[in-house]
């Protein structure tokens, strides 16, 4: 719906016309979750999880904590952009929404 053209993903991070608002988790593929973006169009923008995936470089834990003591749940609440402090495999994808939610605005 939104028809504004971004060059590449940093024109896209530093318009300050856009606000992550979201994380929709797919806890089969984490990957394919999606990270939600509102522009000032009034456009809502789903965008797979993988393109930003690069913006990460910190460990990688391959078991979930989902539904434990250690897992605070961020990602059942899906407005929630904290990072996860438990050791699970999702905890990169909410470190990467930290990362995208302070990005700087041009």
């Amino acid at each position: 719906m939104c028809q504004f053209p971004w060059k590449d993903r940093d024109s896209f991070l530093t318009d300050p016309g856009i606000k992550l608002v979201g994380y929709q988790v797919n806890f089969l593929d984490l990957e394919t979750g999606l990270f939600l973006f509102n522009h000032s169009c009034g456009t809502t923008l789903g965008i797979e999880a993988e393109r930003f995936q690069d913006l990460y470089d910190g460990p990688i834990f391959f078991e979930p904590a989902t539904g434990t003591d250690a897992c605070p749940g961020h990602c059942l609440r899906g407005k929630e952009l904290l990072p996860c402090p438990a050791e699970c495999e999702c905890a990169y994808v909410r470190e990467v929404l930290h990362i995208i939610n302070g990005w700087p605005k041009n």
